[in-house]
């Protein structure tokens, strides 16, 4: 399968400072941001996210993985700080790829259950295939692809990419 690079490193770092700089402005209020990263790409999204908005504003920016069934999203999310930290504060749920939108919407789902200040959406890619009335608030790229195709990010390790197969 060929493998056309969609975002190289600096694209990917500037779409990442961009969505920082968004988000300092929506919550620049705030006391504590919590970024809800879903386990895998969404969690390693929002650790990068972090670290651009610690350069932007003094707010304390709280990491939160969220850990969803993909296979089974009706199951259990489990989340790795207490209901009480998040509890009348600022959210964003981070995911990498916005594809049908199944995963971010049970995520959201699973926030409503608690009282929030604020409660966005973030995403690096948003593909445009929904099945759900969800939307990114805060999203580095909207790229409309086929069904097929396979958007694949790296953010892990550098450099950075966002590749589409």
């Amino acid at each position: 399968m060929i493998k056309n690079e969609i975002l190289d490193h600096n694209q990917v770092q500037h779409k990442i400072r961009r969505i920082a700089y968004q988000i300092a402005e929506v919550y620049l209020n705030h006391d504590r941001i919590i970024l809800a990263g879903i386990v895998g790409g969404g969690y390693t999204f929002a650790k990068e996210l972090k670290k651009a908005l610690s350069k932007i504003i003094d707010t304390e920016i709280i990491l939160c993985k969220v850990t969803i069934d993909k296979t089974n999203p009706l199951a259990a999310i489990q989340t790795s700080i207490p209901t009480s930290d998040y509890e009348n504060k600022g959210v964003i749920i981070c995911d990498d790829v916005l594809n049908s939108g199944t995963t971010l919407i049970y995520a959201v789902k699973h926030f409503l259950n608690v009282p929030l200040d604020r409660l966005k959406t973030a995403v690096l890619v948003n593909r445009n295939h929904k099945k759900y009335p969800v939307k990114a608030d805060f999203k580095g790229l909207s790229l409309s692809t086929t069904i097929e195709e396979h958007i694949e990010v790296q953010l892990e390790k550098k450099p950075f990419s966002v590749m589409l197969e």
